[in-house]
């Protein structure tokens, strides 16, 4: 665009320079809010995404007690592992997360299975299985661990919380056989008296005979017949 010949004032701009100008800054204008959106979109659907994934990992797996999703340590494996040298049967791991220790104790020879309340948790466990090659000698179950009966399991595993232990204790001295061995991870039950611990810390570990318990001896008594002399 010429302007005419027409003197102008210092700092004074042309007519029609003045008309376009504000359209070219309108336009660097729409670019830079069209750019922010965009980031702004793609940041927030990140962040979604992210929430999408990480929630049902770390959201509560059992209903009666708030008990999030904190995976096993390596230590802790071992531990537990070490718990159950010289032992056979079944294995159940209540509360199994991603099921870590399923597949540890299925590698050891146990036919191992995982209850977890959390859907993504249990699909992700037998994913796991499957790629590590354990998946014919474990199983995992989406279900309520106080809706389930595990009397026929000689070796439970178990990572709790304190506040679940106390109730967990009665249901387990309820429905298992003499000859099991409960292991505890983190926090030890109550009221038994462990018959062995291993490891420190957040890694320590407990492991319970049940035979030992005053309630199996008072079944053994109930029903060995008397003798008379």
């Amino acid at each position: 665009t010429v302007c005419p010949s027409v003197r102008l004032s210092p700092g004074a701009m042309c007519p029609a320079l003045a008309k376009a100008a504000p359209q070219e800054e309108g336009e660097r204008g729409s670019r830079r809010s069209g750019w922010g959106l965009l980031v702004t979109a793609g940041l927030g659907g990140t962040l979604v995404a992210l929430y999408a994934v990480a929630t049902p990992f770390v959201s509560p797996a059992l209903r009666k007690v708030c008990l999030p999703f904190v995976p096993a340590t390596a230590e802790q494996i071992q531990n537990v592992l070490k718990m159950l040298e010289n032992r056979s049967g079944s294995l159940v791991d209540i509360g199994s997360g991603d099921g870590r220790i399923v597949i540890a104790a299925a590698k050891k020879g146990f036919q191992a299975v995982g209850y977890e309340l959390n859907p993504w948790l249990v699909w992700y466990s037998r994913y796991r299985a499957w790629r590590d090659g354990v998946h014919q000698n474990t199983k995992f179950y989406i279900s309520d661990l106080w809706k389930v009966s595990f009397s026929h399991y000689r070796n439970v595993v178990v990572f709790g919380v304190p506040q679940m232990m106390p109730q967990l204790e009665k249901k387990l001295e309820e429905e298992l056989e003499c000859n099991a061995r409960i292991i505890a991870c983190r926090f030890p039950f109550p009221c038994w008296i462990p018959d062995h611990t291993t490891g420190e810390g957040i890694d320590t570990v407990w492991a319970y005979d049940l035979k030992h318990s005053r309630a199996c001896e008072t079944k053994s008594l109930e029903i060995t017949p008397k003798t008379e002399s």
